[in-house]
This record gives structure tokens, C-alpha cells and sequence, in this order.
């Protein structure tokens, strides 16, 4: 496989990660609020985690237009494939210790303020 192609409306959160874990770039059709949810943009949020935002669309022109310009770039397909394991790992949705802490942080921020009011 040399592309993913993102589904919709439901984004693929696990095949997301498996594709660019495989060193797969994934293209992703975004959704603005009111119409998108969380879960029809997780993709788009990890492939902007990753420093991939080019490869996020906002319309199913854009989406297309995505798909077809990295099939046609084969040399870059082939750079991927070397790098986007280590770029999604480096990436913040990899790091777990440092996310607790920063959630662990703000709630006692949160905590705080509540004891203080």
C-alpha cells in the first residue's frame, strides 16, 4: 500500500496510526465544526501532530487533489517511508508520560481555583 485514504465521515483513528506507523502517508478529509465532531477529525488532528498537515483537506476536491498529487510523487513516497515512523513516535500523541503530566497539571490547576473560589 502506498497511500491511505482516509474514511468519512467517520475518520479511522487505529488505521491512521498503523498506516503512518508503516510509514504510509494517510490523507484525511477534515470537517469545521458545526458539522465536524471529534471523531470525524482525530486523523487530521494526528496528521497535524505529525507535522503532516498538508495531507489534511477541507473539501472532497481538496481530498482528491491530496490523493493524486503523493501518487504521483513516487520519490517522496519512497522518503516517507523511511521517516514517518520516527516522525509519528517523536510526535506529541506518542508521548504518554509527558501528556499525563501536562493533564495531570492542569487538573491540579483546576483544583486549585475550585478551592480557591
Amino acid at each position: 500500500m502506498d497511500i491511505a485514504l482516509d474514511s468519512f465521515p467517520y475518520s479511522g483513528t487505529t488505521t491512521t496510526f498503523e498506516s503512518l506507523m508503516m510509514g504510509v502517508p494517510v490523507v484525511s478529509l477534515a470537517q469545521a465544526p458545526p458539522h465536524g465532531s471529534h471523531s470525524h477529525n482525530v486523523s487530521a488532528s494526528v496528521l497535524t501532530q505529525v507535522g503532516r498537515e498538508a495531507w489534511v483537506a477541507w473539501t472532497r476536491e481538496e481530498y482528491t487533489s491530496i490523493a493524486a498529487a503523493l501518487a504521483s510523487d513516487t520519490s517522496m513516497i519512497a522518503e516517507q517511508r523511511k521517516t514517518l515512523r520516527a516522525a509519528l513516535l517523536a510526535s506529541p500523541s506518542c508521548q504518554g508520560e509527558e501528556f499525563m503530566q501536562a493533564v495531570d497539571s492542569e487538573y491540579r490547576g483546576m483544583w486549585t481555583r475550585y478551592c480557591a473560589s
